[in-house]
């Protein structure tokens, strides 16, 4: 081991480790960790799950894939893995667009094993381990008639969108899935297992609420619970047609809803003809919404509706999410200080023209609208990591790419950061100067700057990183670096 750590110090970057090296740390975890765990290596059904992402561009062939049950086994690993300086990367869903945000080409850390859902009635809280996704939860928890505030569409892991920040479909209510997180278990890169608390350690508390995978290895969340019983809901589809209507309701709701309990998602695409359509993800905490909420919107002749009175589980699982095998894609994001009329119209025409554009390559895009009150971020007085400003509400808005072939990877990147270009322009002319807002981590296109998404906290992050990992072994991890 001794030469292979030497050799090892000077390929820090995936790109140019050797496969046999990384092999043969594959061969040293194997050796190394407990029964409960498991390594797997190309060919094995593990594997390919283990690499598997929602996306195709986002998989890598990683040397082999690590799944630890254990926090114990987690630290074994990540110390054998920042001795050797070998890249790797931590999966706990699979959702990240992000090339190499969830993926290697060293060793791949697949936390599938940590799949516990445990709800503690006499405190209120609910102990979740980094490897569920979020449907999985939403359906162990329906018998006790609570949720922790998570992903609103089918697919999405907890460890990645709550280490993110955390738009959810309670956060007019409660604010973002990491200010109802109240602790983690984490292993360190040094390999200690901490229990990390707002009391037991408060600079590490604030860097893990929305700080990512800097400060080491989440193995399990605890969240407050949330009381939830029947909620009405589901999806609404438009054609073009009724585009402006639709734009019209929105832009009403947008600014005049003031009940906490009711959100929506809305998103622009076109469909086999390239005619724009509208999906509208309408949710109400409650059996059925007062009159006048949505009445705007239920106006409107739909083409296709999935309303209901349901489980909040039901809700979450009626989202589409599903993309054919193989399609590769892309998320990027903007943040406005308001949905007005301009902008939603201007969002429409994007849709519109980078839908014909992107024809010629096989490709399809989304724009999807998160419209949220004023009082979104008034409901944790604790700095978190993200976000940096809470003084001022914005709401985020989401691009979608996806295609099919490798070849057009990085000109769809192009176009979705010349789309967000265009857009803060229009957003500038209309008197929103967005350009120092922040930005989503868990939608920002990978080239975003890490200073648009945690600005004035950055250097509070990088001394409490400093502290932690002086030795960087999470930057031999990708993600969004501080």
């Amino acid at each position: 081991m001794a030469s292979l750590r030497k050799i090892g110090t000077a390929f820090a970057l995936a790109s140019v480790f050797p496969v046999t090296l990384a092999l043969e740390v594959c061969t040293e975890i194997q050796r190394a960790v407990s029964s409960a765990s498991a390594v797997y290596y190309p060919g094995s059904r593990n594997y390919t799950a283990d690499n598997a992402h929602w996306v195709a561009s986002s998989i890598q062939s990683s040397a082999c894939t690590v799944e630890p049950a254990t926090a114990a086994d987690v630290s074994t690993i990540i110390k054998l893995l920042g001795k050797t300086k070998t890249p790797f990367a931590v999966k706990g869903g699979g959702h990240a667009t992000n090339p190499g945000w969830s993926s290697t080409s060293g060793v791949q850390i697949a936390m599938t094993r940590f799949n516990t859902v445990n709800y503690d009635k006499k405190s209120g809280t609910i102990a979740i381990g980094s490897g569920m996704i979020w449907d999985d939860v939403y359906a162990e928890l329906e018998p006790h008639g609570v949720i922790a505030a998570g992903g609103r569409v089918p697919g999405v892991g907890v460890a990645g969108f709550t280490l993110g920040g955390g738009y959810n479909w309670l956060s007019n209510k409660v604010g973002l899935t990491v200010d109802t997180v109240l602790g983690y278990q984490l292993v360190k890169p040094n390999g200690d297992i901490v229990s990390v608390t707002a009391t037991s350690n408060s600079d590490l508390f604030f860097a893990l609420k929305g700080g990512y995978n800097n400060f080491g290895i989440v193995t399990q969340f605890t969240f407050k619970a949330f009381a939830v019983g029947q909620v009405w809901g589901g999806l609404l589809t438009y054609g073009a047609a009724q585009a402006a209507a639709f734009n019209a309701a929105f832009a009403s709701f947008a600014v005049n809803t003031t009940d906490p309990n009711a959100a929506i998602v809305s998103g622009f695409a076109l469909d086999a003809s390239g005619k724009p359509i509208v999906a509208n993800i309408m949710f109400y905490n409650g059996p059925s919404p007062p009159a006048g909420v949505f009445d705007k919107f239920l106006a409107i002749k739909n083409i296709s509706s999935d309303i209901s009175t349901r489980s909040f589980h039901s809700l979450v699982e009626a989202a589409p999410q599903d993309l054919p095998t193989g399609t590769r894609g892309y998320f990027d994001t903007l943040s406005f200080f308001e949905y007005t009329p301009p902008i939603i119209n201007a969002i429409l025409n994007e849709t519109t023209f980078w839908g014909a554009r992107l024809g010629a390559f096989n490709a399809s895009v989304g724009y999807h609208l998160e419209p949220f009150l004023k009082t979104l971020y008034t409901h944790n007085t604790t700095a978190t990591a993200f976000p940096f400003l809470r003084s001022q509400r914005f709401v985020p808005l989401q691009l979608q790419f996806t295609w099919n072939s490798p070849k057009y990877d990085t000109i769809m990147r192009e176009f979705m950061e010349q789309s967000a270009a265009h857009l803060t322009n229009v957003a500038n002319q209309n008197g929103q100067p967005i350009q120092e807002l922040p930005l989503y981590p868990n939608y920002a296109l990978f080239s975003s700057p890490a200073e648009r998404i945690y600005g004035s906290n950055l250097p509070r992050l990088k001394a409490i990183k400093a502290q932690v990992d002086p030795q960087n072994v999470m930057g031999l991890a990708q993600g969004w670096k501080v």
